[in-house]
């Protein structure tokens, strides 16, 4: 209706070229949404550092790159994967501005991203224990607690990604066969899961008492206005808060950290690797290889297997 005033975004002196370099990741390269955001979130982050210290596309040097990386691993904050994925993101931004005669040649060249092996860590899951604390903490009667026990239910039960929560819509919920459908933007494939009924009612709770109707057929919504579909960044700042709120609040605790929750329980259970990657919707068993690092007993049993007199 015209009367939204939506919240003014800060620009970088560079922020066309960026246009032109996210329209090239889609229309050229292909590539999916959230890797897209992923690269021009890199080249923003670079560009509004580079504006504070006055420097321009065209004069950057590799020392401006190195400076800024340098800067962010100073603070603490970024972990060598983080730094490792920066530095690819950016050395891809500046390939392209090369072939346009942006800047200088050779700078892509000269970013080399840290060394990363893949699994090197083992994954930070919840206990059990505090898994089954922070369901049982999402209890009242106000609309943004109906909404994140549903949530919270789907994330536990089924190890879902962020992603793929956010994108049910009403006609993923076979109520009659006791189906869900949940599409996965990662593998790019749909998978097929029973309801269970704890899932089932908590789902149903929140939208006969909670869900705000005539906005569309996504399931969840934000609670406050501008009514709409949950944001990208919004299921990970509810987790957190909810974690925050039983006393958890180091380590990592986005959404991924349920996910990696529910694949150790599966394992502690006793399920196949095979299982597990059908579970979390692998189509790379190295992918669920990971979880078998934190298996103690499977260790131990290795460890105290008898040689025979080979050691």
């Amino acid at each position: 209706m015209g009367w939204l005033d939506e919240p003014e975004h800060k620009h970088h002196p560079h922020h066309a070229e960026i246009v032109i370099f996210e329209r090239w990741l889609r229309q050229e390269r292909g590539l999916s949404n959230a890797t897209v955001q992923a690269y021009c979130a890199a080249a923003d982050h670079f560009f509004f550092w580079s504006a504070g210290k006055g420097v321009a596309l065209n004069a950057i040097q590799m020392t401006d790159i190195d400076d800024v990386i340098a800067a962010e691993r100073k603070r603490g904050v970024w972990k060598r994967r983080s730094i490792h994925d920066y530095a690819q993101r950016l050395r891809a931004f500046f390939l392209f501005a090369e072939t346009r005669g942006w800047c200088r040649a050779g700078l892509a060249a000269g970013i080399i991203a840290p060394r990363f092996m893949a699994d090197e860590t083992v994954p930070k899951g919840l206990g059990r224990e505090d898994v089954l604390r922070l369901l049982a903490s999402v209890v009242g009667d106000r609309a943004v607690d109906k909404r994140d026990r549903a949530i919270l239910t789907l994330l536990i039960a089924y190890g879902l990604r962020a992603g793929e929560v956010r994108g049910l819509q009403l006609d993923d919920l076979d109520w009659e066969n006791e189906m869900l459908r949940v599409r996965c933007p990662k593998p790019g494939r749909t998978h097929l899961w029973p309801l269970s009924h704890e899932v089932g009612h908590a789902i149903l709770g929140y939208i006969r008492e909670a869900r705000p109707s005539g906005f569309g057929r996504s399931l969840f919504f934000a609670v406050h206005a501008p009514i709409r579909p949950l944001g990208r960044t919004a299921l990970g700042k509810m987790v957190r808060d909810r974690l925050a709120g039983i006393g958890i609040v180091s380590g990592r605790r986005g959404t991924h950290v349920l996910r990696h929750a529910a694949a150790q329980h599966l394992l502690d259970q006793g399920m196949s690797m095979k299982v597990i990657g059908d579970f979390l919707g692998h189509r790379d068993p190295s992918s669920t290889a990971i979880y078998a690092k934190v298996n103690l007993a499977a260790l131990r049993e290795v460890a105290a297997l008898d040689l025979e007199g080979l050691a």
